[in-house]
């Protein structure tokens, strides 16, 4: 945690800050603000800054920045004594494409709910939504895993309440699926008389009932494999996919947010989101960096989609950057599919999407073309694999990207050091309740009941760690910086009852904000021109409510922007 600072520690600092441009001196600054900055530049503080179309031009002490002050000109915000002043902070691994946009195509399902009410209540409401709308498909996002396990409906139970349109519900962690027949028959899983065409899905699996015949539960690679057959383009045209970048713009700038990396941009299996965001960057209407990967899924031709994840680079404009190809090596360690080593209870290792051969060939192939590696590994057997794949076939300048890490090999932190291999985390996941601290190690295997995703071992082995949100698979958690950062230095969620989780693993607020600012940057290749408050760079800050450096612990999550700066414009005010 951060120690208050004496006015000695204060000076020694501020001579670290950036020095002046010779060039700007003298220069009539567009906007200056004072106050305690925080600049995510190895822990500096500053006093004030200036900046200058859109860029800071200077950043030290007041006394330097009055300099830059032309009372006819410059703007001048004294933030002093109100709170902290900050770099704008980045989302290293999210899905607000998906998040937003279902909503506006299908339906947001309660994580609470059960599955009665799920049946009453949540289906029959997503089904007048969609035949309301003359949907040929209809999607849902949201039930939760555990509590509906015991008592899963079936395929039959959704065909009594809509058998003429394909449908499918995916989980709150997008990793499972309840589908009708239709949506099976359209897959070509199984024939509208029951007869089973198609019994498994490479990296996921179709449950069976009883009676032969799937349930209509489907986990990991069968769940996106039949949903590749819903009429997508229908569903997530490129209007749509512009005005959910809209609600997706506000929502960033309104929590502190100005760059993120879409962990699917062709959730929709079509290159809406790709087209869309370009055409609102040229258009001037974009207000933040906007990073999108393109996913290959096990059961695809991996060369044929290789070469879309190549096309898409077209899409590349100033704000949007598209060179990361993303894959699932496994699922989630908590629900039972994730890749790990010991088993399971009752003798299960979860499952693997890929092997490594093929891991290391999209890898050497996609570097070779300066596409960066994006990949899902949350067992320590996937990290494993795909640390074994970036050694042996990456480009360690290409910085590629292990996302959820959920447990790692202690071996496997001297290598992703040693190969610039870099983790974008679930910091906000470092949490469970009382209860889940008492279940959690009868669903796990033996000796990870008490451990989840680490963030301080990065930190110590000198791998650059972002935070991610992964939103909206929260799983009850916050998705602003502010509440992810009080999680990260406490191990509790306000959110929930809970004693401290993996205390071991808890970072400092220090570390925490460089997770969500500058690391981010270094993430999607932008720490030249983002993610710190240093000369040269784009005005990208916040005006924060409360000093999260120095109050109370656990009122850091109550901060909020007061104001969020891109490019030196205000484009956010609370």
């Amino acid at each position: 945690m951060l120690k208050s600072l004496t006015r000695r520690d204060f000076i020694k600092t501020m001579s670290l800050a950036a020095p002046v441009d010779v060039f700007a001196v003298g220069t009539a600054a567009d906007l200056v603000v004072y106050g305690k900055i925080f600049t995510s530049e190895n822990n500096q503080l500053a006093e004030a800054f200036a900046v200058k179309d859109g860029k800071f031009i200077y950043v030290g002490d007041k006394k330097g920045a009055e300099s830059f002050i032309d009372k006819n000109k410059t703007e001048v915000i004294d933030y002093s004594g109100k709170g902290l002043v900050m770099p704008a902070c980045g989302n290293g691994h999210a899905h607000y494409s998906s998040g937003i946009g279902i909503p506006k195509l299908g339906t947001i399902i309660d994580r609470e709910i059960t599955p009665e009410k799920f049946l009453t209540e949540a289906v029959p409401a997503a089904v007048k939504k969609a035949k309301e709308a003359g949907a040929t498909s209809i999607v849902g996002f949201g039930w939760q895993v555990l509590l509906f396990e015991k008592n899963m409906p079936t395929r039959q139970d959704l065909d009594k309440l809509c058998s003429d349109i394909p449908m499918y519900f995916a989980d709150e962690e997008g990793h499972k699926g309840l589908v009708n027949t239709l949506a099976l028959v359209n897959a070509g899983i199984m024939s509208a008389d029951g007869k089973v065409l198609k019994s498994e899905v490479r990296g996921g699996e179709i449950v069976f009932g009883d009676d032969g015949t799937p349930t209509g539960y489907l986990k990991e690679q069968a769940g996106t494999y039949t949903r590749s057959f819903l009429d997508n383009d229908n569903l997530f045209s490129v209007d749509l996919a512009k005005e959910t970048l809209i609600d997706v713009e506000k929502h960033l700038l309104s929590e502190g947010y100005t760059m993120y990396l879409d962990g699917w941009g062709n959730y929709f299996f079509n290159e809406s989101y790709f087209k869309a965001a370009q055409q609102r960057d040229k258009s001037g209407d974009m207000h933040f960096v906007l990073g999108l990967s393109y996913e290959l899924e096990s059961w695809m031709d991996i060369d044929k989609n290789l070469e879309k994840a190549l096309d898409v680079q077209k899409y590349s404009s100033e704000h949007v950057k598209t060179n990361w190809v993303k894959l699932f090596i496994d699922g989630t360690v908590e629900t039972g599919t994730g890749f790990v080593d010991p088993l399971y209870p009752g003798g299960k290792q979860g499952i693997a999407n890929w092997e490594e051969d093929e891991v290391t060939y999209i890898t050497r192939k996609s570097n070779a073309k300066g596409l960066s590696m994006h990949i899902h590994t949350m067992g320590n057997k996937a990290v494993n694999r795909a640390v074994n794949a970036y050694v042996n076939g990456g480009k360690d300048e290409l910085r590629n990207t292990l996302v959820h890490v959920h447990q790692v090999f202690p071996s496997d932190y001297k290598r992703m050091a040693e190969h610039n291999i870099y983790v974008t985390e679930g910091m906000l996941w470092h949490h469970q309740s009382d209860e889940g601290q008492k279940i959690l190690p009868d669903m796990v295997p033996k000796g990870m009941g008490d451990k989840s995703y680490p963030m301080k071992s990065f930190f110590d082995n000198g791998i650059n760690m972002t935070s991610h949100s992964d939103f909206p698979a929260l799983s009850g958690s916050p998705d602003d910086p502010f509440g992810i950062i009080e999680i990260a230095v406490t191990g509790q969620c306000y959110l929930e009852t809970g004693k401290v989780w993996w205390a071991e693993e808890l970072i400092t607020r220090e570390q925490a904000i460089t997770a969500l600012t500058i690391n981010v940057a270094k993430q999607m290749f932008l720490e030249n021109e983002r993610g710190s408050i240093k000369t040269g760079k784009y005005a990208d800050f916040l005006l924060v409510n409360k000093d999260v450096l120095s109050c109370p612990v656990k009122e850091i999550h109550t901060a909020k922007p007061e104001a969020t700066y891109f490019e030196g414009k205000k484009v956010f005010s609370a």
